[in-house]
């Protein structure tokens, strides 16, 4: 068995990864609709949506297949993401880089694999979206056209959860600025309950995304620093 390398951008591929917040969710129907159609067209027994995280594979979805993850030394998958095209594996047992592997060794294991890479817009491979059969066999081109099609959807629902994640977050943020904020008259300090006073910019930066700079107000600038305020306020 030989290991897929390492991408040379893992850390950004791992960081993009994670701003999807999708590794370990629940089953959704909308992706168990794009494997189940995967494996109608490739008349295949079995299809998954794969994602390949630090040291395991994981499926979002799966279609004729109980298991649930893998290590990522052992996914077929690990391999498909290297590339922006699919992967074929016509018959595992004659493939070097999967003929040991305990999945292809096992009692009915994998023979034939194909699959289309997850690719994000910046180019990050996510995982597959892939078909498995415990037969030899090839694929025809419609079919291995309509995997990447299938494949560039599971892409599109996964950005419409991230979109939908921080559409959420802003909303809270905007539901937070909108309400009642107790602030002291005198230090202007922000209170978090009735035991717990903290400043605005310290709390703007837990409760919002909003980043707080400082600088001092013409006003302030006059009655501060008289020697050095202009006429408009600014520093001279």
């Amino acid at each position: 068995m030989i290991s897929a390398p390492i991408p040379a951008n893992e850390s950004a591929r791992m960081a993009a990864l994670r701003a999807f917040d999708i590794l370990d969710s629940g089953a959704e129907q909308s992706y168990d609709d794009l494997t189940r159609i995967a494996a109608h067209i490739c008349q295949t027994p079995k299809a998954l949506i794969t994602l390949i995280a630090d040291d395991r594979q994981w499926f979002k979805s799966r279609f004729g297949m109980a298991l649930t993850e893998t290590t990522r030394d052992e996914a077929f998958c690990a391999h498909t993401i290297l590339d922006t095209h699919p992967m074929i594996v016509p018959d595992a047992t004659l493939d070097p880089r999967f003929a040991a592997n305990p999945h292809v060794t096992a009692p009915d294991g994998i023979r034939f694999y194909a699959g289309a890479p997850l690719m994000t817009r910046d180019g990050f491979g996510m995982g597959s979206l892939c078909v498995i059969d415990e037969r030899p066999r090839e694929l025809s081109a419609a079919q291995i056209e309509a995997l990447e099609a299938l494949s560039r959807q599971v892409v599109r629902l996964m950005e419409f959860r991230r979109t939908s994640t921080e559409l959420a977050g802003a909303l809270r943020d905007i539901k937070t600025l909108e309400g009642l904020i107790p602030m002291c008259a005198n230090c202007h300090r922000v209170r978090e309950d009735d035991k717990y006073w903290r400043g605005v910019d310290a709390w703007m930066s837990a409760h919002t995304d909003v980043m707080v700079s400082h600088a001092i107000c013409p006003d302030c600038m006059h009655k501060l620093y008289p020697e050095f305020a202009g006429p408009d306020g600014e520093v001279r």
